[in-house]
């Protein structure tokens, strides 16, 4: 079981080959993140099946593809049989601070992420498993900010989970790339000045497709040392850097 968690400084640690396909589950594809996470894994040769489990409806159809609509993440025990045999997760479930309840929030952000945790590794205990986090994620639980804290229940759960390898990515913000209606007004002040934002405070932002593509590549990796990676903003730009990941 894992107690601790290590900062990548670069991506240059994650460069390690890739051996045989992997059996993939991708939980929130519907959302930012999630799509470009569901695009590049049924793109790579290294994938060879998706299981997307969401609320709604994907509207595609890919050979790689399974949907599992399901409802309620307050019980994943359903799940169980689709999560059979998983080489990895990416987890990409979650919602904007205001836009909910305190209670739905930490629900959302904690609750949901723990119970999908223990039904997957029941099924599948040496899946690898990387979860979009945040900037600020607090596991001791002091921060005054109850998405920081929240988020932080989440990454002390899943380290102690028993998962083989776990990847807390904590993004600062994240660029939608595609026009999207954005969640409130900072989001959409943070678009408009998003090019010299990110001139001037390059680790602080991060672009979604990049940063699906590293959440998905680092689960894809071979390798057998147990570990539990923090990637903070500056971490996940760098491991793109290192990685060059293809553009679009």
């Amino acid at each position: 079981m894992m107690t601790a968690t290590n900062t990548v400084a670069s991506g240059a640690s994650m460069s390690v080959p890739t051996v045989g396909q992997k059996r993939l589950v991708i939980v929130g594809a519907t959302g930012m993140v999630g799509g470009y996470a569901l695009r590049y894994a049924l793109d790579n040769s290294a994938v060879k099946s998706v299981t997307s489990i969401g609320r709604k409806t994907l509207g595609i159809s890919h050979p790689k593809l399974k949907e599992v609509l399901h409802q309620d993440f307050a019980d994943c025990s359903t799940l169980a049989d689709a999560l059979w045999g998983q080489d990895a997760a990416v987890y990409c479930l979650g919602t904007y601070t205001g836009t909910v309840s305190d209670a739905e929030l930490r629900a959302i952000t904690a609750d949901y992420t723990i119970e999908f945790a223990r039904v997957l590794h029941s099924s599948s205990p040496n899946a690898a498993f990387s979860f979009l986090s945040g900037n600020g994620a607090d596991p001791t639980g002091r921060s005054r900010l109850a998405f920081a804290r929240y988020k932080g229940q989440a990454e002390k759960a899943l380290l102690a989970a028993g998962f083989p390898r776990v990847y807390l990515f904590r993004p600062a913000y994240i660029y939608p790339v595609q026009p999207r209606k954005e969640p409130n007004f900072s989001y959409r002040l943070l678009r408009a000045v998003y090019p010299v934002f990110r001139l001037l405070f390059p680790n602080q932002v991060i672009r979604a497709d990049e940063l699906a593509w590293v959440m998905v590549d680092v689960v894809l990796r071979q390798t057998q040392e147990r570990q539990g990676l923090v990637f903070e903003n500056r971490d996940i730009r760098a491991t793109v850097e290192s990685l060059h990941p293809p553009a679009g």
